[in-house]
Formats: C-alpha cells, structure tokens, sequence
C-alpha cells in the first residue's frame, strides 16, 4: 500500500492520541503512529518536530528531558490538561467530518 498523505491539522490530532496514554519521545511517537497504522503513515521528522513545537506552545502537551530505552537523552512529551480537552473535541470534529464526506461519497 503506498504510503498516505495527512491532511493538514491531522498530525497534531495523531500526536495527541499517541501521547494520550502515556508520555513519549519523538522517535517512539512516530513509531507509534506507524506501527498503529500498519505502516501506512510515515511521520517525518521535518513535519514531527515542528508539530510538536506548536502543539507545546499551544499549551496541548508539555515535555520533559528523560532517558531513552537505549540510555539516551530524549525529550518525552505528555498531554495536558487543555491538551485532553483539545483531543476530545478534534476527534469528535474528525469523525463528523469523516462521517459526512463518507456520506458525501456514498450518495453522490
């Protein structure tokens, strides 16, 4: 399968839900994102890094330095509390806006 374009403001949403549960650096995010996905989605780090940047300064996640698996240090990223919240409301947006272009496609 060839591999999938996000579309714009879908990172930031998969990044939330991948840090959800428990806090991450950005190389096991993106391996995260690709594993769930069954390795449709490549997340680069030219788009990772910036994204999660923005979503720090939004106040959506907050990051920390800690040591890697490999012993190495890493900046891991959890949500906040806004970051909860924000996911919550752009995952209901995402399914209603998937639910109505699915609809879209369906009928027309």
């Amino acid at each position: 399968m060839n591999k999938m374009q996000l579309l714009q403001g879908t990172l930031d949403l998969l990044i939330l839900k991948a840090v959800a549960l428990e806090p991450q650096h950005g190389w096991a995010i993106s391996e995260r994102l690709h594993q769930i996905s069954s390795a449709a989605l490549q997340i680069r780090q030219g788009s990772l890094y910036p994204a999660l940047h923005r979503l720090e300064r939004r106040g959506w996640i907050k990051a920390r330095w800690g040591t890697s698996d490999n012993n190495r240090r890493a900046k891991y990223y959890e949500l906040t509390r806004r970051g909860r919240a924000q996911l919550e409301t752009e995952t209901l947006a995402w399914r209603k806006l998937s639910a109505t272009v699915a609809h879209v496609l369906d009928s027309a």
